[in-house]
């Protein structure tokens, strides 16, 4: 038995999704609008720039969708299911963009804001339709489950970032939860980014993510983006694996790429903890502190292990390949 060196090219799809195609392009006009209109327009909503979360969700929303669509097309069994669902996430999305811009126009919140019977109605449809695309997302990755590629590494890059997409995207429901202040005094808000601090206080540039308490929108971004980082750690295995040799070989990626996906789980699980705990993301300590270096230790390690490993195999699989 000998093993392909290489990987080939990345694979095409057998036809890109066209609603997400449109969704993501129309994501990138408005990106550069919310852009522009952050510098002219210098108000603000809950301390931050009135046009900093629009042009946030329109960038998230150009790359995840750009990356559901390539996805849905490398499907095979349950095409016509993946692309109804993929549909209905581009139109979810849609609802949902058009109401955060439409209320950052008006500098108002546009999350967990049930001040008024009109602000309750616009969260209520903001939250069907972030369950919609929960639930349609679901459906496409059940599908690329059930759809192996002849490459193991990329078929488990496909399926790990799709269900670590899932859990990303659910854990942005624990932001919804009243906190014990709104519990014992009710401003019209439910819900909020922060814990054991006021959203809207100091944060990342750009990010927004709270520098002085946790901060729930880091587990959910990191999670829901996995849809990109997996691919994106393969892919550069593979360019590497021209210089590397070692990395040339499937089994040696696969068990790699395998250790990422599990370094990054055990890091989501993390991030929330560190969140949940009310942790800034700057300042991680005690057991947070702790467990992210055992992460990082044991990831480093066992990427030492399984490449010197298959280092030393690979003479003997040259040899076998020779004779």
């Amino acid at each position: 038995m000998t093993e392909t060196l290489v990987a080939g090219p990345i694979p095409k799809p057998a036809h890109w999704h066209r609603p997400l195609l449109v969704f993501a392009a129309a994501m990138v006009v408005l990106a550069v609008g919310a852009a522009l209109m952050a510098v002219l327009d210098q108000r603000q909503v809950t301390g931050a720039g009135v046009w900093l979360k629009p042009l946030k969700f329109a960038i998230s929303g150009a790359v995840y969708t750009l990356t559901l669509a390539w996805l849905i097309g490398q499907v095979r069994r349950g095409r016509r299911v993946a692309d109804r669902a993929g549909t209905w996430v581009a139109i979810a999305l849609s609802v949902e963009i058009v109401l955060i811009f439409a209320l950052a126009g008006a500098a108002q919140s546009s999350h967990f804001n049930i001040s008024t019977p009109f602000h309750t109605a616009v969260w209520a449809v903001m939250a069907a339709s972030i369950a919609l695309v929960w639930v349609m997302t679901l459906l496409v990755a059940i599908a690329v489950v059930r759809n192996p590629g002849p490459d193991a590494a990329r078929t488990l890059a496909a399926r790990a970032g799709i269900i670590l997409s899932l859990a990303g995207m659910g854990l942005g429901f624990l932001m919804t939860l009243p906190t014990p202040g709104q519990i014992g005094d009710f401003q019209g808000i439910v819900g909020a980014h922060a814990v054991g601090v006021p959203d809207g206080g100091p944060g990342l540039p750009l990010l927004g993510w709270s520098t002085v308490g946790g901060d729930l929108r880091i587990p959910h971004f990191l999670g829901m983006h996995a849809l990109q980082t997996i691919p994106l750690t393969l892919l550069a295995l593979e360019l590497l694996g021209r210089w590397v040799p070692v990395l040339s070989l499937p089994r040696a990626r696969y068990r790699v790429l395998m250790i990422v996906v599990l370094g990054f789980a055990a890091s989501l699980v993390n991030v929330t903890v560190q969140a949940l705990l009310g942790q800034s993301i700057v300042h991680p300590r005690g057991v947070v502190l702790v467990a992210g270096v055992l992460i990082a230790a044991a990831v480093v390690a066992s990427t030492v292990v399984v490449l010197h490993r298959a280092a030393r195999a690979r003479p003997q699989h040259a040899r076998a390949k020779v004779q």
